[in-house]
């Protein structure tokens, strides 16, 4: 069984910089595809970038494309997402998920596999 354990969000001033993690555990990852998504109040659940945990192909979204980077550690079986620059548009509800799959896709529906979420905060 597939667990996805978030971690890192919290409350920062606009132009500041988070870096969430997600720790993955109960499988081998190596064919799976790694996302975080977001959700603010009221909102659908937003992609926000993805990445092939086999050969570390990654996909951004645009509203994030130069300020936010995704990343795995694979001795760890974590992946992370380094966000700077924020904006108060980036408040939301961070969410790591899983697809066994080696291609990208940025419809939520098609992740099967979801961690609990941590809210990310930005002030202005």
């Amino acid at each position: 069984q597939v667990q996805l354990v978030e971690s890192g969000g919290g409350l920062v001033q606009a132009g500041g910089s988070l870096r969430l993690s997600c720790a993955a555990s109960g499988r081998t990852f190596s064919s799976y595809i790694m996302a975080w998504f977001r959700q603010a109040p009221g909102e659908e659940r937003e992609f926000v970038a993805a990445i092939s945990w086999a050969v570390g192909r990654t996909r951004h979204a645009d509203s994030v494309m130069g300020r936010f980077g995704i990343s795995r550690d694979n001795v760890n079986n974590t992946i992370y997402l380094q966000m700077n620059s924020l904006k108060p548009e980036d408040t939301a509800v961070y969410y790591c998920a899983a697809r066994q799959s080696m291609q990208i896709t940025m419809t939520p529906q098609q992740y099967t596999d979801w961690g609990q979420g941590t809210q990310v905060t930005v002030s202005s």
